[in-house]
């Protein structure tokens, strides 16, 4: 379990870092815009803004999978499948949201959320 809440956490940093490496290379920001305190909002592509939006969404859902992660480990609950498959769902939720396959995506977040629900009844 320890493996996949630092993997998590390596997901957390791609999605933290690819809405400012897309903008790069779309042109949209400079290396001294993303250097310095951003205090203008520059015109970002659409692929970008998904990025962004798909971050503020894996920051909702990843408190919840390290509190139920830890919880896992500390009651010696075996739901060590649940977080594999959140952590590929999370995985393919991005594609899904940068590609722009709305149904696909909804479909993923959702079964994302069972995941959750499934590594949180063992605690119950």
């Amino acid at each position: 379990m320890i493996e996949l809440i630092l993997l998590s956490l390596l997901l957390l940093l791609a999605h933290l870092v690819l809405p400012s490496i897309l903008a790069a290379a779309a042109g949209n920001v400079s290396a001294e815009f993303l250097l310095g305190p951003r205090d203008e909002t520059p015109e970002l592509s659409k692929v970008t803004q998904r990025a962004k939006r798909a971050s503020a969404n894996l920051l909702d859902t990843l408190p919840a999978f390290l509190v139920l992660a830890v919880l896992s480990i500390l009651t010696e609950s075996d739901v060590t499948v649940l977080a594999q498959v959140w952590l590929l769902l999370r995985v393919l939720y991005l594609f899904a949201y940068l590609s722009s396959v709305a149904y696909l995506r909804s479909l993923v977040w959702t079964g994302a959320l069972v995941c959750l629900i499934g590594m949180a009844l063992p605690l119950i």
